[in-house]
């Protein structure tokens, strides 16, 4: 049952071994695994070389470790896709081969804040539309969206029956939106989204805000949107300069 040795330091060849456990079945998803004592006698390991192993595989959250109850298998994540790419929630869910879907929450027309009238260049007298969903795939809560348009764009095009809104504003404002600038914030547990999204108490969050811009370079769509980093994952590629 221990680990066979090479010349790589035994805390990689320890995470090799519990991912390629966990791939093959061994350890299911959110089913806890044995006791550090057990697990390090299992591999043939210390324990120091079992913990630092256990650290990185929760960096990549691989497991999460919750105080006091031990070490669980996190769920894969449902949608992978690269940040660079500018696709909407609803392509996601589709390209994952489910079924996706909105619970409409609510629709109001409010004056601009300051970061408005400066993320807009609105005036003060500009109304904005702010949208509040929540999109599902097959049913299940995996995103939670609020999202802001300028009145004068989006007019009276909007249905709530619409899925996809930059769907939405191509196809009825005649705007296509042609980039985003996203700012990426990790989250814990939020009081009011976790629970609309069915979220454990230990489930993180990822929030994408963005700015999108449509082909002459004019601001018309900000978005905050609260996806369950249980289901999402987003890859970044950089390349050197």
């Amino acid at each position: 049952m221990s680990i066979k040795s090479d010349n790589r330091h035994l805390y990689l060849q320890v995470i090799d071994r519990l991912k390629q456990d966990i791939d093959d079945g061994k350890y299911k998803e959110k089913e806890k695994l044995p006791s550090e004592f057990d697990l390090a006698k299992q591999l043939g390991v210390s324990r120091a070389t079992l913990r630092e192993a256990l650290r990185i595989l929760e960096e990549e959250n691989v497991i999460i470790r919750r105080h006091g109850v031990g070490t669980f298998v996190n769920a894969k994540p449902l949608f992978t896709s690269g940040i660079e790419q500018l696709n909407s929630v609803t392509d996601a869910i589709l390209n994952a081969g489910m079924n996706p879907g909105t619970i409409f929450l609510s629709s109001s027309t409010i004056g601009p804040t300051e970061e408005d009238i400066r993320r807009f260049s609105c005036s003060e007298d500009e109304e904005i539309i702010v949208i509040e969903r929540v999109r599902t795939a097959n049913g299940e809560p995996v995103v939670y969206c609020i999202d802001k348009i300028p009145v004068p764009i989006l007019a009276d095009s909007f249905s709530h029956e619409q899925e996809s809104l930059l769907n939405l504003l191509e196809e009825k404002a005649n705007r296509k939106i042609t980039y985003a600038i996203t700012q990426i914030v990790p989250l814990g547990y939020h009081e009011k989204v976790s629970p609309i999204l069915e979220c454990d108490p230990e489930t993180a969050l990822l929030v994408l805000k963005q700015m999108h811009f449509d082909e002459t370079d004019e601001p018309i769509l900000y978005s905050v949107n609260y996806f369950r980093a249980d289901k999402f994952s987003f890859q970044v590629l950089r390349k050197r300069l």
